[in-house]
């Protein structure tokens, strides 16, 4: 159907008659220069000629005039409703940048990996199956910063997730910083819909607010935390001495991250491989959704130009034909 975006300049249609009607001739008739005091000197056939002349581009001004006019209401074509999936869970994803992710300790075909690239890799798939759901990215390390405010467009974020390299943010840990800011961003949103999943490898070593206090801050908000501790239990390293066995994951501080969970109706999980934390994003697929209700959207289209393009084209050939005459 046909839509009409600004329907009220249709009051402008008669603007040219008022003007004619208040704004008084620049020649009035008496003192015209030159007098026909008699009609009957023209002959028939020139009458007619002359009255022809004299009307054709008052009618086509008249005729662009109501074109300009319908242009200027901006008419649109609006297509069929198109349902949108909304779930109306409100999703925070925030992620770890600090320089001990760079630590190789993933593998994916068969290739080891950085944990921020595994990281990359299964959050990107998860963001791309959260339909419904706004998402939201909160990169951390020294310092958490919003990268991506919550939107539908789950393309944009996995971009920008795509987009972020190892030390962006400062090479050490604020989980207390990046949970504050997620409360912050999220704290008006309907109450039982916030979440917030949080990745990271390590302990929080830096930030202004501890991650427990945050923790507190978050579950009076009613927003859940599903913590999730990325790194490899053991690792073989090879040196001049030979091969020795490492525990790569020293630093996670899996007790804080556990109470971080537990006070806020959360769960943590633990994410020793690439496998491990696919699984984990699954689980984390069977959130439940809250109902609300359906929501359309009507594609439009633009008309507006066919009518403006007609009404220059009239008013280019009374141009042309006021050169001619003249």
């Amino acid at each position: 159907m046909i839509h009409f975006e600004w329907p009220w300049l249709l009051a402008a249609l008669p603007l040219p008659l008022l003007i004619r009607w208040l704004v008084p001739t620049n020649m009035p008739e008496q003192q015209a220069a030159l007098k026909v005091p008699f009609l009957e000197d023209f002959s028939e056939g020139e009458t007619q000629i002359l009255s022809q002349t004299q009307q054709w581009p008052l009618l086509l001004a008249m005729i662009a005039w109501l074109l300009f006019v319908i242009a200027c209401t901006r008419p649109q074509w609006l297509g069929e409703p198109i349902e949108q999936a909304v779930s109306g869970r409100d999703l925070m994803l925030a992620v770890d940048l600090s320089g001990s992710m760079e630590e190789q300790d993933f593998f994916i075909n068969k290739r080891a990996v950085d944990r921020l690239t595994a990281a990359k890799s299964v959050a990107g798939d998860f963001i791309n199956r959260r339909v419904g759901d706004r998402v939201g990215l909160i990169l951390f390390g020294t310092q958490a910063y919003l990268q991506t405010p919550l939107t539908f467009d789950r393309k944009t974020v996995m971009t920008l997730l795509n987009e972020a390299v190892i030390g962006l943010a400062g090479d050490n840990t604020a989980i207390g910083d990046a949970i504050g800011l997620a409360v912050k961003r999220l704290k008006n949103e309907q109450a039982n819909s916030r979440v917030l999943v949080l990745m990271t490898d390590g302990a929080n070593t830096a930030g202004e607010v501890s991650p427990l206090k945050a923790a507190e801050l978050a579950a009076a908000n009613h927003l859940k935390i599903y913590t999730i501790g990325i790194g490899a239990d053991e690792m073989i390293v090879r040196s001049f001495f030979g091969n020795r066995k490492v525990n790569p994951s020293v630093d996670l501080d899996e007790k804080t991250l556990i109470k971080i969970a537990e006070s806020t109706g959360g769960q943590y999980y633990r994410a020793r491989n690439t496998d491990e934390l696919n699984n984990i994003y699954m689980r984390l697929d069977e959130l439940e959704p809250v109902k609300k209700d359906k929501q359309y959207f009507r594609p439009r289209s633009e008309l507006y130009f066919w009518p403006l393009s007609l009404a220059l084209g009239l008013a280019a050939v009374i141009a042309l034909s006021k050169v001619r005459l003249s």
